[in-house]
C-alpha cells in the first residue's frame, strides 16, 4: 500500500493535476517495463494534464480521475470549496503560497462560511487540501483521498498485467468535469472504442456494506444503457469476484460526460464503497480493493 499512500499525499486539488501528472508520468516511466506490455504514451499540451496509456489492440477504455476536492484561499480569511468536501471546524488542512508552506486549520461559522486559521495571510487564489493521515489496520485503509486515489491505484495496477486497453488519467472530475470530452474524442476517433469502465470510489449506503465485494453501479444521477450494464454483471457472476449492485438517484462521475458526448460510449462505475465521503478520514475494506482490482484485470480480458 506504499504506493496508494504516496498518491494519497500528492497535492492536486481540481485545476492543480500537475503534480500529480509529473508523479504519474515519473512512475509509468520507471515501472513499465516490468509490465506484461509497454504501453504508448500520451500527453503534452493537447492534453493539459491529463495522461493516456494506450495498450496492444485496445477494445475498453477506462477512466481514473486524479484530481482532489480542496478549498481556494478568497479574500481576508475566506475558504471557497472545490467540488463537495466535508467541512468541520478543526480539520487540518496544507498547501502552499509564494510565502512559504502552509498547514492550518478551517474553520465553519454557525451560518456555514468557510474560513482558515493560520498565523499570516496566506495569498488569494491558494489552494489548499485536506492534510494526509493515511492508516492501515488489518481490514481497512484510511486517508484523505481514497477518491480518487484508489481509483488511481487500480488502474496502475490494472497497468501491471494489461495486454489490450486504453487507461485514461483525466481531470476536473470532483468540480464539474471538462476533460473527458476531448479525451473521448481522441479515443473515439483514433481507436473507435466505444465501450468504457469508470475506475472511482462510490459509498457505504444501506444497499452497499465494507468487506462484501467490489460495487457495481447499475445507475446514479445518470443512467447508463442497461444492455452493457447487464453484460458487466454477467461477466462478475462468471468471474467468481465477491461483488455487489448499487443503484442510486444522486452522485456523478467521468461517465456522465461519456453520456453526454457525441459518441456512442457504453460506460459502467466499478469500485471500491468507502465511509466518511470527502472527508480526511475516507475509510476502504481492503477486500474490496482486492475485489476491485482482480475485477479489473478479469474484464479488461474478456469485455
Amino acid at each position: 500500500m506504499k504506493l496508494l499512500q504516496s498518491l494519497c499525499q500528492v497535492h492536486a486539488p481540481s485545476g492543480n493535476e500537475g503534480l500529480m501528472k509529473k508523479f504519474l508520468l515519473d512512475y509509468i516511466n520507471d515501472n513499465k517495463h516490468l509490465w506484461k506490455s509497454s504501453p504508448e504514451i500520451y500527453e503534452g499540451d493537447d492534453f493539459q494534464d491529463c495522461i493516456i496509456l494506450k495498450f496492444g489492440s485496445p477494445r475498453t477504455a477506462v477512466f481514473a480521475h486524479i484530481d482532489s476536492i480542496g478549498f481556494t484561499v478568497r479574500y481576508q480569511n475566506q475558504l471557497v470549496p472545490i467540488g463537495g468536501p466535508d467541512a468541520q471546524t478543526g480539520y487540518q488542512l496544507v498547501g502552499q503560497d509564494n510565502l512559504g508552506p502552509i498547514e492550518c486549520e478551517l474553520e465553519v461559522s454557525e451560518d456555514h462560511q468557510l474560513f482558515y486559521k493560520f498565523g499570516r495571510p496566506i495569498e488569494t487564489g491558494t489552494d489548499l487540501v485536506f492534510k494526509c493521515e493515511f492508516e492501515e489496520t488489518e481490514e481497512y485503509i484510511s486517508s484523505c483521498y481514497l477518491d480518487n486515489r484508489l481509483g488511481v491505484y487500480n488502474v496502475l495496477k490494472l497497468a501491471e498485467t494489461l495486454t489490450d486497453g486504453v487507461i485514461v488519467f483525466s481531470t476536473w472530475e470532483e468540480h464539474g468535469g471538462g476533460s473527458v470530452p476531448y479525451l473521448a474524442k481522441f479515443i473515439y476517433e483514433k481507436w473507435k472504442i466505444k465501450q468504457a469502465l469508470i475506475s472511482d470510489i462510490t459509498w457505504i449506503t444501506d444497499g452497499v456494506h465494507p468487506g462484501k465485494g467490489v460495487v457495481i453501479s447499475m445507475r446514479d444521477r445518470n443512467i447508463p444503457r442497461k444492455a452493457y450494464i447487464q453484460k458487466i454483471i454477467q461477466h462478475a457472476h462468471e468471474s467468481s469476484i465477491d461483488f455487489q449492485l448499487e443503484v442510486e438517484g444522486s452522485g456523478s462521475s467521468d461517465g456522465r460526460e461519456l453520456q453526454t458526448s457525441p459518441y456512442p460510449f457504453d460506460w459502467c462505475f466499478i469500485g471500491a464503497a468507502e465511509d466518511n465521503v470527502h472527508s480526511p478520514h475516507e475509510k476502504v475494506h481492503k477486500h474490496d480493493i482486492s475485489c476491485m482490482i482482480r475485477f479489473y484485470q478479469y474484464l479488461m480480458k474478456v469485455l
